[in-house]
């Protein structure tokens, strides 16, 4: 049954059974209105279906991640490139693979926030067109995200802090301690991850996103971009307003900032865009009082014309709720005229918007005019515009001059190169790396005082951080998009540390809240143990 109609029909039931329960007919005629006002007020929320939709991958929306990376011999089948490329299943079995660096050495860095670990893959000695093999090279992190190689140390962007510890890329060794060298970056929020590259001055660039869809923040470094020297010291925020500017990279030839940035929820499919803005030190991108071309936002915007004329519109408009998220420049000389020092850009996706848009990798190319067209690069994550089966999230492109994209909602690695630069000489999948050690019990094997216990504490953690305003269509705000959850859902998908590992980092629009590691696993049992509300 769709939700509307459950959700329609559990407020019948609930109603019908208070009507029983009253006695008197002037109470019952009172409670009548007053269910009437009720569901008015729920109808605004129904009668505004383009605003307020909820249309993302549900799998990831609720339990975090999605499906199986298709078979390496069926990729050919179901993801689409322009003509001249061809593209492989180069990793799979890497839960959350979000941001992707190579080392200088030729093997590939991958964060995955969800599992708290840096991996490193290692780079295809044998020529037979496959990984060599992988290996845990960081972890128990703190939701770690970005990550960048500089003069012999590997830094890593955690969700408060930044870290850097020494890396040999050619032994592929850490050695020494972790040190964090910032540790006060603002955490939690809606927009949790940190993206860090180094800029060709030198200094180390982070992106920190809004706390919320759209506020007027109290920590100027929210919604903004920020560099530091490679100590961590000499804290500067470079440029504003930009609410969630998850990639960023520098034109190789004129040396030009470039980021990438999500545009707010909850005004229509069509609007507001996505954009890519040329970034400028002390640069105001428009967020939250302006969207695209200094559009004033409906709350925010208003009596606040003269911040709004100067903000700088973005240099190119991607489609509204297409998420895009990294950015790579191509600086190898191999590559066909039409796209040398082209972008290339992950669309991660839409949640908001009645018929999904996204879910794809863009190239953009400077036309002669100077205008910026967008190509599509690899295409079919969204099959019969309603099945996905990726959500792409970072483009770097590798030292074997190939292009390689993450999917965290299929937990794979994709390799795009020019027809003929490939040297698959076998079929089948790559091998995961080893699961931690000491193992997960499920719910019913936890003593069942110890169980009752956590249950308890995780309801009042659920009342505490007012969670049914998001998850219980009776109790949200007017406005609020609602996700219910259930029980028997979480438990196909999920143990106690499983559910636990996600609340750390879960998927957006939900909010990471500030959980000590045993709160999040009480939480995680009241959530299996019984429906949310």
């Amino acid at each position: 049954m769709p939700f509307r109609a459950m959700a329609r029909a559990r407020a019948a039931s609930i109603g019908r059974d208070m009507l029983e329960r009253v006695p008197s007919r002037a109470a019952r005629f009172l409670l009548v209105m007053l269910l009437f006002l009720a569901v008015a007020v729920g109808a605004c929320r129904w009668l505004l279906p383009e605003r307020f939709a909820v249309n993302a991958p549900i799998r990831q929306l609720l339990f975090g991640s999605g499906r199986d990376a298709p078979a390496a011999e069926a990729v050919g089948g179901l993801l689409s490139v322009p003509d001249g490329f061809v593209i492989e299943l180069w990793a799979d079995g890497i839960p959350n693979a979000r941001l992707l660096r190579f080392t200088p050495a030729g093997d590939l860095l991958v964060s995955t926030p969800r599992t708290g670990r840096i991996l490193l893959v290692e780079r295809d000695r044998d020529g037979d067109g496959w990984p060599d093999g992988r290996r845990v090279l960081l972890e128990e992190l703190d939701r770690p995200h970005g990550l960048d190689l500089h003069d012999g140390w590997l830094y890593v962007g955690e969700t408060g802090a930044i870290a850097r510890v020494r890396f040999d890329a050619q032994r592929r060794s850490i050695d020494g301690p972790l040190e964090r060298v910032v540790t006060d970056l603002p955490a939690g929020g809606n927009h949790w991850t940190r993206t860090l590259r180094f800029g060709p001055d030198g200094w180390l660039y982070v992106s920190i996103g809004s706390s919320c869809n759209v506020c007027l923040e109290t920590d100027p470094r929210r919604a903004a971009l920020v560099r530091y020297r490679p100590d961590g010291s000499d804290e500067q925020v470079v440029a504003t307003g930009l609410r969630n500017a998850v990639g960023f990279d520098w034109h190789p030839a004129t040396g030009d900032l470039y980021a990438t940035d999500n545009g707010r929820d909850l005004l229509g499919d069509d609007f507001p865009p996505c954009e890519l803005n040329r970034i400028v030190p002390g640069g105001f991108y428009g967020w939250p009082i302006a969207h695209g071309d200094r559009v004033p936002d409906p709350e925010f915007g208003k009596g606040r014309q003269a911040e709004i004329e100067r903000s700088l519109p973005p240099v190119h408009a991607f489609r509204a709720h297409n998420a895009p998220l990294g950015i790579q420049f191509l600086r190898g000389g191999h590559w066909p005229p039409d796209y040398r020092h082209a972008a290339i850009v992950a669309l991660h996706g839409s949640w908001n918007r009645t018929r999904k848009d996204g879910y794809e990798v863009v190239s953009l190319h400077r036309g002669a005019a100077g205008a910026i067209e967008e190509r599509r690069f690899v295409t079919g994550f969204l099959r019969e515009d309603e099945e996905v089966i990726g959500r792409p999230v970072d483009v770097a492109e590798g030292p074997d001059g190939a292009v390689y994209v993450s999917d965290d909602y299929a937990g794979a690695i994709y390799r795009i190169a020019l027809a003929g630069n490939t040297q698959r000489s076998r079929p089948g999948r790559s091998e995961a790396p080893a699961p931690a050690a000491g193992g997960r019990a499920p719910l019913a094997e936890r003593p069942a005082a110890a169980r009752e216990a956590a249950r308890r504490r995780g309801a009042a953690l659920y009342r505490t951080h007012e969670c049914t305003r998001c998850h219980d269509p009776e109790q949200a705000d007017p406005g609020v998009v609602v996700v219910p959850l259930g029980a028997a859902q979480l438990r196909e998908k999920y143990d106690v540390e499983e559910l636990s590992a996600y609340l750390l980092a879960p998927t957006p629009p939900m909010p990471a809240f500030p959980l000590a590691e045993s709160e999040r696993r009480d939480l995680a049992v009241f959530l299996l143990a019984a429906p949310a509300g």
